[in-house]
């Protein structure tokens, strides 16, 4: 029957091995028993049962009491004639089975006959390209519930092989294809032969409560959607069939209003595969190292683990990163940790750009330092004392602080508008520090001490910000993690599992920063 590549498989590009697997399977899940010529389509069982199900969800289950008849049209029925049967069999449906080809038809029918269901199915036979008008002549005062279709997906031979119309990067086919050429090919493919069943459809209209056809494409879908949506067609809905390997997708329309849609498939997300956690190892000569400086903080640690817990703790404090400790196993350490804003990115970049402005100064020579050096510390008792005396002066008659004539400012210092004077004072007198000290180091120091205002401003201003809107800080995070702490053999694994957030790359930062502090800590 077959040639199994191990004991429990089956060789689906055999068409006697499918054939006999559809046969068993309708036997032993439905009691069916059927004939299917090697010639024609052989049907897969799970596929055509799904699309069976869907349309008990299209005209709605009904309860135990009811006797509702249902009536179906099956558009192609095929040699097997599986969608009547399951449809019977399953739900006790009558259908109307159409079929143009002699050697289906007659097939079809003596399946119906052999499984004593000639009561709820007619099969018909009718002639080529008739799709629903035709079929509907003689029955012209039964409004039937649904009609189903597996129409042909191929418009010719080279697309029915693959060629031109199939993903070189997917994998070929794992099952053989045993369709006749009414069953798998028509002129067009499956999108106008869809197209036309829609035709028929608005002449007919509420003759059948809902019209529904399979698609073996998934680029056929969209421009269907938008023929029934330029016809002005009420009801549209669409599903997908996923069964193994294999994809298929089914769309159907109504011009009833009373009908319930299903609602379609949503995007679903791809389930992330579980990625390991994000890790570095303190080894135990560092650990040693910042025991010391523990000790030498007054610290209590005194175990590894929690040393280099009390140093991650430290540093996540600094950096103004949320962090709380949760119950975990023996001998380890677990933090809940939650970033609200990226504040080791900023220090770094702080730092960079200070550096990068003091490699951009001009060196100036050291008699110049030195002559600077002693004009500034003359001028700085004159600022001390005419300043601070001019500032309460004209802070009390204007209330606004005017810069002394008497104070020398270098170019670059600024000095607030509105301050009080005794603030201004002392900030002034720390700005002529901070200047001095600069300029012996590299010759120009007030555009350094504009560079370190301006940025105690920007941290102040952030800082009021945070005050300002707390509840702003507990909606909004970049990320969430769960941190381990635990001894590895004499040296201790610090691990970072991913929970929620915006960017995984945002944790890797932090955790990169985390070692590279401790690294400085034993360093320094």
């Amino acid at each position: 029957m077959c040639r199994p590549p191990s004991p429990a498989g089956l060789n689906f590009k055999d068409p006697e091995a499918v054939r006999a697997l559809t046969c068993t399977l309708l036997k032993e899940d439905f009691g069916l028993t059927i004939d299917i010529p090697v010639e024609r389509l052989i049907p897969t069982v799970p596929l055509r049962l799904n699309y069976i199900h869907w349309v008990e969800d299209l005209i709605g289950h009904q309860d135990a009491g009811e006797r509702v008849v249902r009536r179906g049209i099956d558009i192609g029925t095929g040699a097997s004639c599986i969608y009547p049967l399951l449809g019977a069999t399953l739900n006790g449906w009558y259908f109307l089975a159409t079929e143009v080809d002699d050697m289906c038809f007659n097939y079809a029918k003596k399946n119906v006959e052999q499984n004593n269901l000639s009561d709820l199915i007619k099969v018909v036979k009718v002639p080529q390209k008739t799709l629903l008008m035709d079929a509907l002549k003689e029955e012209s005062e039964i409004i039937y519930d649904f009609c189903m279709c597996n129409p042909p997906f191929f418009a010719n031979q080279l697309e029915a092989k693959g060629v031109n119309s199939r993903n070189p990067r997917r994998p070929p086919p794992s099952s053989v294809n045993t369709g006749g050429i009414t069953e798998i090919m028509a002129e067009g493919g499956e999108l106008e032969f869809v197209k036309r069943i829609i035709h028929d459809s608005l002449q007919l209209k509420k003759r059948l409560r809902w019209y529904s056809c399979m698609l073996g494409k998934k680029c056929s879908l969209a421009p269907l959607k938008e023929e029934l949506r330029i016809q002005g067609v009420p009801k549209v809905t669409h599903t997908e069939f996923c069964q193994g390997r294999t994809m298929r997708w089914a769309l159907a329309w109504s011009f009833y209003d009373d009908v319930q849609v299903p609602s379609p498939p949503s995007k679903r997300r791809k389930l992330e595969k579980p990625r390991k956690p994000i890790t570095f190892m303190v080894l135990a000569s560092t650990v040693k190292e910042l025991s010391i400086k523990a000790a030498a903080m007054g610290w209590d640690a005194v175990e590894a683990i929690a040393v280099v817990r009390a140093w991650v703790e430290k540093i996540l404090t600094d950096l103004k990163v949320q962090h709380k400790r949760v119950p975990c196993g023996k001998d380890e350490v677990s933090l809940f940790v939650t970033a609200i804003e990226n504040s080791w990115i900023h220090l770094r970049r702080k730092k960079r750009e200070r550096v990068r402005q003091l490699r951009e100064l001009p060196r100036a020579s050291e008699d110049v330092l030195q002559a600077m050096e002693e004009e500034k510390n003359s001028q700085k008792s004159e600022s001390n004392n005419s300043g601070c005396e001019n500032s309460k002066t004209e802070d009390s008659e204007m209330g606004i602080m005017v810069p002394d004539e008497g104070v020398h400012l270098t170019t670059g210092d600024e000095l607030p508008e509105e301050s009080a004077a005794k603030e201004e004072c002392g900030e002034h007198v720390k700005e002529e520090t901070e200047t001095k000290q600069g300029e012996t180091s590299l010759g120009k120091g007030s555009s350094n001490a504009k560079e370190e205002s301006c940025s105690s401003e920007e941290s102040s201003n952030l800082t009021v910000e945070k005050e300002q809107s707390p509840k702003e800080t507990s909606r909004c995070f970049l990320f969430k993690c769960l941190m381990n702490v635990k001894k590895e053999g004499k040296d201790v694994l610090v691990e970072m599992h991913w929970v929620e957030g915006q960017n995984r790359d945002l944790m890797n930062q932090l955790c990169t920063y985390l070692r590279n502090q401790i690294l400085r800590l034993v360093a320094s």
